[in-house]
């Protein structure tokens, strides 16, 4: 199992901290169940972490993430991207999952501001499903992105 090992961060008691965050989730469209699942998990772990209102912004794809995060890295505290991609049948699943993975990393690194990477790389529906936080799933990466994000940005904040 890839949690296997997972940290365990709990926004819970930190709300005096992450309470005054300003968070962006930056969401693709496409897969609607699965990206539902990553959504709701990540705002789940904002309500958690005391932060009422994070901006939230679709973008057609995953591809389009990081062009979305770079804009708004600026703006926010930290930027939660979710998105997911499916094998097929053509090398379109390694061109669309590397230029993410690179040009999240890039935002991040660039601007200083945390990036969460929720981004599914999987090669069955089923896998995603599995990891979107839905009922029956054994992983709530939506959740994760968003924490690892905020707690990455508290981390951080003394250094600004």
């Amino acid at each position: 199992m890839s949690g296997h090992g997972a940290p365990t961060i709990d926004l819970t008691t930190q709300s005096a901290e992450t309470g005054s965050l300003k968070v962006a989730i930056v969401a693709a469209s496409w897969h609607t169940t699965i990206m539902d699942g990553l959504l709701d998990g990540a705002l789940r772990a904002a309500k958690e972490a005391g932060i009422d209102e994070p901006t939230v912004l679709r973008v057609p794809g995953t591809f389009e993430l990081p062009v979305a995060a770079a804009r708004l890295a600026p703006h926010f505290d930290a930027v939660v991207a979710l998105g997911v991609v499916i094998r097929g049948g053509t090398p379109h699943f390694e061109y669309v999952c590397e230029a993410a993975t690179m040009g999240l990393t890039e935002v991040s690194v660039r601007t200083g501001t945390p990036v969460g990477f929720g981004v599914l790389t999987c090669d069955t529906e089923q896998q995603g499903i599995d990891r979107a936080g839905l009922p029956g799933s054994n992983e709530d990466k939506g959740h994760e992105a968003f924490t690892a994000a905020v707690a990455t940005a508290v981390r951080l904040k003394q250094y600004r």
